[in-house]
């Protein structure tokens, strides 16, 4: 009996990153995700386009999810992502059942990480330095936009 050997995760990451790197260069929120099928061929990737596209609802996955086309099913592919998906984005995997969901990391948000788990999607955390680093740079240079984008109400004037 063959084996087939597991997905190299963090070859996988880095086509997220680089789609991370360019929605930066566009001028926007630098998270990027990207889906595989089980052998580690990529079927599609995005980024988050928010405000390239005046788009609350274009975020990373949903990029990636949109670009993937109609698919027979879900389960077999793998949503890889720069950040801990938000519950938007977690429930999109849920809703479509991914089966794994790979992440770059979950320091500068931890999203719906523990949900996902509940409902039995292997979720696993690279802890990526890189992500880390990319992400805390934005979220230091573009605090109101970061709020924003994760749904935290900005304070009123006062």
């Amino acid at each position: 009996m063959t084996t087939s050997p597991a997905p190299d995760y963090a070859a996988m990451l880095q086509i997220a990153i680089a789609e991370a790197r360019l929605g930066l260069s566009e001028g926007g929120i630098p998270i990027g995700a990207a889906i595989f099928n089980t052998c580690g061929e990529l079927i599609s990737a995005g980024h988050n386009r928010r405000i390239q596209q005046d788009d609350p609802s274009i975020h990373g996955e949903t990029d990636a999810f949109r670009r993937a086309g109609r698919q027979a099913t879900y389960r077999d592919l793998i949503m890889v992502t720069t950040l801990a998906p938000c519950w938007y984005c977690s429930g999109l995997a849920r809703q479509f059942g991914f089966r794994t969901v790979v992440v770059g990391e979950s320091q500068n948000f931890y999203g719906g990480i523990d949900w996902l788990r509940e409902c039995g999607i292997e979720v696993i955390d690279l802890n990526s330095t890189e992500c880390i680093t990319m992400l805390a740079d934005y979220i230091r240079a573009n605090p109101a936009v970061w709020k924003e984008d994760i749904g935290v109400p900005l304070a009123p004037p006062t």
